[in-house]
């Protein structure tokens, strides 16, 4: 029985993050797309895929990977979700700076472009805070604000970014996915307290 529910969680993790993917390579939108621009939206994609994951590691949520191992994972995913967000821009930067700089001026008529961008924002500052945080000598208690704060903003962000583009995701398994990101940030934050005063011991 146990192996069998080890199987499923991660066998439904994996369909979770592929299904999407899989959806959005089987769109119709591809077609005469740019090579560059497919491989943009596909960092997209995956970016949001990370989202889902990065809580459930930091929460002990995933069999064989416990709360103090899943930490280590978290920070690697955690810079493969700001390559994927540098690939994203980085790719609709090269097909389309113009309408790069107006989503980065929040001048976009986009709306979907301001939260991608405030996303990013988020996910960047995070990456420096974790980069600088023994510089920086945070508390543990500021570094856990500081970081769950901007990880909100990041879900939300990424969340309303993605729901908004009517691209190559397709709607059902997109919508699916984003309520999976919001409902295991919104778990591991009840779980582990992270308002509390005191990190809580696990």
């Amino acid at each position: 029985m146990r192996l069998a529910r080890v199987t499923l969680i991660w066998v439904a993790l994996v369909a979770a993050i592929a299904g999407p993917i899989a959806a959005a390579a089987s769109s119709p939108l591809l077609a005469w797309r740019d090579p560059v621009y497919i491989t943009a939206g596909f960092a997209g994609v995956v970016a949001l895929g990370v989202l889902l994951v990065q809580p459930l590691l930091i929460g002990g949520y995933l069999p064989g990977l416990p709360a103090h191992r899943g930490r280590r994972f978290h920070r690697w995913i955690g810079a493969l979700l700001v390559v994927a967000v540098v690939i994203h821009v980085g790719g609709l930067w090269i097909t389309s700076p113009p309408d790069v700089i107006d989503a980065l001026l929040f001048a976009s008529a986009t709306p979907f472009s301001d939260w991608g961008v405030i996303a990013m924002w988020a996910i960047f500052a995070v990456a420096l805070l974790a980069a600088f945080r023994r510089r920086l000598r945070l508390s543990a208690r500021t570094w856990r604000i500081a970081h769950t704060s901007l990880a909100v903003v990041i879900v939300v962000g990424s969340v309303i970014h993605g729901i908004l583009i009517e691209g190559t995701m397709e709607t059902f398994s997109k919508a699916a996915l984003c309520a999976l990101v919001i409902a295991t940030t919104m778990k591991v934050m009840v779980d582990l307290r992270v308002w509390a005063k005191r990190s809580p011991s696990r």
